[in-house]
This record gives structure tokens, C-alpha cells and sequence, in this order.
């Protein structure tokens, strides 16, 4: 640029989307502007100064280096492979971390999605969800062997309230010795928590009783069981604050940062933890969010129910269009289906779908009654026909065709447990109710399960008037690339306002656009 000072507010912009130069704001004798140019300072009073920001310096540049990629961004898995491989590959390709939603997908199509992904990335890094199912131990061991299958490296763990024995034999399957004498992770692992108590768990060693019944199964050497003293179960812990699916709904000003100090203070019991790397996730769906999450000290972000209404989710164009019109206020929470028996509950949207309040009538039942004959009559026949759509005979058939292929286990356990058999029955609606959802079925509209935080109002906010509007230019890499940018730009007009320097409302806001 000139000498001369930019004084219009769209020029002030321009200078501070430069991300690559640095911006100086100074006071001649024709007033205050703003310039790029070293030049242009020489004589002026500079009242503030921001430098350089490529989006690519936001976060800590060892998770950058530790994953291959580009930039500290990741978006995390929606299960029932709404986080499709398309999405994977989309965001692989543009430098960003992706883990694919294999939770509550059967094992045949986590082969087939695996497949898919490997043979379009090559070498590119991505990963792979690993959701617990303390209920359904099959379902986390059919997911890990896939993973092992098709030479995953990075598992991203979610929903853990414990370690369970095919998260160890993953992760301390993967230890190897390096030339340097030093244990190196070969199998990454990057946890989901929104507890102190367990971040602790992956903070620390895998427990020794599990390692050494690994070992007694030949599932590791002894080797990797003595290396695993020294290295903690996870890599990266990500601070899962107010998230759709899962979540305990914390603040994430209050999570991340109590993470963090418990990282630090687990760091001075034994060297291990000093190099976990914490990140954020929740609420993360605007560039002021990406940017103050940085500030508090995140080294990556990851974005979840934005990415739902991309044109690469697999989710249906109706569901995408409810998911666009949501604002802040229009999510709830409702009984997990795979948790459903510890109460646990997820966070869905309740913007057009009565699925919440449905799934909460259920619980109460199961709660009330031993088995689904305690039932009285008139009450089941409200379940059948007002939420079921069907008898709960038929619905049990169903379960039965479902386990016997997917863990019969289950199917033992219901024989044996009346009330097992109940969960099972009402678990059938919480499950098939997000498959309603992905599939667009017309008929169930009203019992669609959208897992949901309201970080997705926040964007739809931020987009209005755009070309992010549309869930038809909605491509997840965009998403990432204005998150990213929007971050940086938001980082460098906090910087001049901590000079005492206020810009225009205009100036001020990143206004999303269509980047190469």
C-alpha cells in the first residue's frame, strides 16, 4: 500500500484482514488511520500495534507438529457416522483433524467407511471415534479391531466415565521404542472429557490390573507393559463444555481453565502429563468463541454441531434445514440411548421434534416399572401409539433381529432381567430416532433425535445475510476456513482494544467469505 494512512472504516478492515502483515494504527496531523506499511509510521504517533497472524499460528504449534496438520482445529465425531468419511476427507485435505462418527454404526460400515477414507487420504492423518459402551463391550472391541484393521493412528475417545480394557489394549498396543531410547506413542488418543476426575484417568498410566490381563491374553508384549508406566492414556484432552450429545453442559471459561491447572498440577507428581495438550470444545461456533478459547489457553479447538448442517454430514435436508433455523435458546436434553439405563442424557435440538419429551416419558417408565408386563394396560397402549408407532411385541422382535447380529450378549441379558428387557425395548425408539433423522423419514418428523449444542444458534446468527446462510453452501471446510480466519482477525482486534483503542462495530467483526 501508499504511505498515506487508511481513515475509512472498510479501509481499517481491509489493513486488518491482512493476516499476514502487521497493522499499525497511528495519529497524525490529519487525524488517526491505520497502515501496513513501515514507511507510512515514520513520523506519526502510533497508538497501537498488532503483528502478523496467519490462522495457521492460532493454538499450540506441537499439536500442529504431533498430528500433521495444518492448523489446531478439529472436528469432532457425530455418531452414527454423521461425521461421514466424506467430511473426514474434506477436512483432511484442507489440513484440519477429523474423526469419523463410528459410534452406534455397525461394525460391517465402519469397515466400509474406514475403506473409503484410507484409500482417498493415503498418509493423510485422521481419526476415528471411540465412544464408550459400557453396555455393549462388543461395540467397543468391534471398533477398535477396525481401527487396527485399517492402520487408524488417532482414536478419539468420547462419553468415558472409566478405562475400559480396549481403550488400554489400543493405546498401549501402539508403544514402541525409538532410536532415542524414548517411548513413542505410535496409537494417538485424544480424550473427551467434561470431568476432573476424568481427565485424570488419561492423564495417568494405563491402571497396571488391566495392562497385565492384557498381557495374559498376549493383546500387548511385556515390553509395551513396562513402557506403559511412563506414558499417559492420552495425547490431547479436549475440554467438552456445552456440546450437543453427550455433555455434562459446563461453562467452558470454568472447564478449560480447570483442566488446565489439573494438568499442571498432575505435572509436578511425575513428567508424564507435561505434555498433554488441552483443547476446547462447546459452544465453539463463531470466531469471537475460536478466538477466546485461544486466549484462555486452548491448544486446538474442535467444532461439532455446526458441522451437521455442512453439505458433507450425513444428515438429511430436513434435518439441515432445522438445524439452520435454530437459534441459542433451542436445545434440550434427553435420555441417551446408549447410556439410557445410567440416566445419562444428551443434549438434542428442540426446535421442530418432540423427541426430547417423548424420550423423557420413557425413562420415567423404566424408572416405575420392573419389566415392560408391569405396564398397565391403558399406559402401554399410550407408549404403542403415541410414541413406538407399533406394539412392544413387535418392538422386541426387532431388538432381536438387531443383537443377534450386532452383540447377542444383550440378548442373554434380557432373558435373564425383565427390566433388562424394557431398556432394550425403549432403547429401540432412542436409537432408530436419530436414524429417522440422518434418512429424513416423514413420517417420524416429530421424534427426530438431533444431538445439538447451541453453538449452532451462535453460527446461524453469525452467518445471517451471508453465504454460509444456505446449508447448501455450507461446505465443512469453508466452515473450518472462516472459523479459523474469523479467529485470527478476532485475536488482532482484541489486541488494539487492550491499547485502549475502540474500533466501529463494522471493523470489529469478521464477516464470513468465500476462501480458496
Amino acid at each position: 500500500m501508499t504511505r498515506a494512512l487508511a481513515r475509512a472504516v472498510s479501509d481499517v478492515r481491509s489493513i486488518l484482514l491482512d493476516l499476514d502483515s502487521p497493522c499499525w494504527i497511528v495519529a497524525d496531523a490529519d487525524g488517526i488511520g491505520a497502515t501496513s506499511d513501515p514507511a507510512a509510521v515514520v513520523g506519526a504517533r502510533v497508538l497501537s500495534a498488532v503483528a502478523p497472524l496467519p490462522p495457521t499460528q492460532l493454538g499450540d504449534s506441537l499439536f500442529r507438529k504431533f498430528h500433521g496438520v495444518r492448523y489446531c482445529y478439529a472436528a469432532g465425531a457425530m455418531a452414527n457416522g454423521i461425521a461421514s468419511p466424506d467430511m473426514v476427507i474434506a477436512l483432511a485435505r484442507a489440513g484440519y483433524l477429523a474423526s469419523y462418527g463410528a459410534a452406534g454404526v455397525v461394525p460391517t460400515r465402519i469397515d466400509a467407511a474406514l475403506t473409503t477414507i484410507r484409500q482417498a487420504l493415503g498418509d493423510i492423518p485422521f481419526a476415528c471415534n471411540l465412544i464408550h459402551s459400557p453396555t455393549e463391550p462388543a461395540l467397543e472391541k468391534a471398533i477398535v479391531d477396525a481401527c487396527l484393521r485399517h492402520g487408524v493412528t488417532c482414536i478419539e475417545a468420547s462419553a468415558f466415565m472409566n478405562l475400559s480394557p480396549e481403550l488400554v489394549r489400543y493405546r498401549v498396543g501402539g508403544l514402541t521404542l525409538g532410536s532415542d531410547g524414548r517411548v513413542h506413542p505410535r496409537h494417538r488418543v485424544i480424550a473427551k472429557v467434561s470431568r476432573a476426575e476424568v481427565a485424570e484417568l488419561f492423564l495417568r498410566p494405563a491402571p497396571a490390573a488391566m495392562v497385565r490381563a492384557l498381557v495374559e491374553a498376549g493383546e500387548i508384549t511385556a515390553d509395551q507393559a513396562r513402557w506403559a508406566e511412563s506414558i499417559p492414556m492420552a495425547d490431547d484432552i479436549t475440554a467438552e463444555a456445552d456440546s450437543g450429545g453427550h455433555t455434562d453442559r459446563r461453562p467452558l471459561t470454568v472447564l478449560l481453565p480447570d483442566l488446565i491447572a489439573q494438568r499442571d498440577r498432575m505435572a509436578r507428581e511425575w513428567q508424564g502429563p507435561t505434555e498433554v495438550r488441552i483443547g476446547a470444545a462447546g459452544g465453539i461456533g463463531t470466531p469471537q468463541a475460536v478466538a477466546a478459547a485461544f486466549a484462555m489457553g486452548a491448544a486446538y479447538v474442535v467444532t461439532g454441531s455446526i458441522n451437521q448442517s455442512s453439505v458433507e454430514a450425513d444428515q438429511s435436508e430436513t434435518t439441515k434445514a432445522l438445524l439452520a433455523s435454530s437459534g441459542v435458546a433451542d436445545c434440550t436434553m434427553a435420555p441417551s440411548s446408549d447410556m439410557f439405563e445410567l440416566g445419562v442424557q444428551v443434549q438434542v435440538l428442540r426446535r421442530g421434534t418432540m423427541f426430547a419429551a417423548r424420550a423423557h416419558r420413557l425413562y420415567e417408565a423404566y424408572r416405575e416399572y420392573d419389566g415392560i408386563e408391569s405396564i398397565p394396560p391403558e399406559r402401554r397402549s399410550d407408549l404403542e401409539s403415541s410414541i413406538f408407532g407399533r406394539s412392544l411385541d413387535e418392538v422386541w422382535t426387532g431388538c432381536v433381529d438387531y443383537f443377534t447380529e450386532r452383540d447377542p450378549g444383550q440378548l442373554a441379558g434380557a432373558e435373564r432381567d425383565p427390566k433388562r428387557k424394557m431398556a432394550l425395548i425403549f432403547r429401540w425408539y432412542l436409537g432408530l430416532s436419530s436414524g429417522w433423522s440422518i434418512r429424513g423419514e416423514s413420517d417420524r418428523t416429530a421424534d427426530y433425535q438431533i444431538w445439538c449444542g447451541p453453538a449452532m444458534g451462535a453460527f446461524n446468527s453469525w452467518v445471517a445475510g451471508t453465504y454460509l446462510a444456505a446449508p447448501t453452501n455450507r461446505h465443512v471446510a469453508d466452515i473450518a476456513h472462516n472459523l479459523m480466519f474469523g479467529g485470527a482477525y478476532a485475536t488482532r482486534v482484541a489486541a488494539l482494544r487492550s491499547f485502549g483503542l475502540r474500533l466501529p462495530a463494522h471493523a470489529s467483526h469478521y464477516i464470513p467469505e468465500l476462501r480458496q
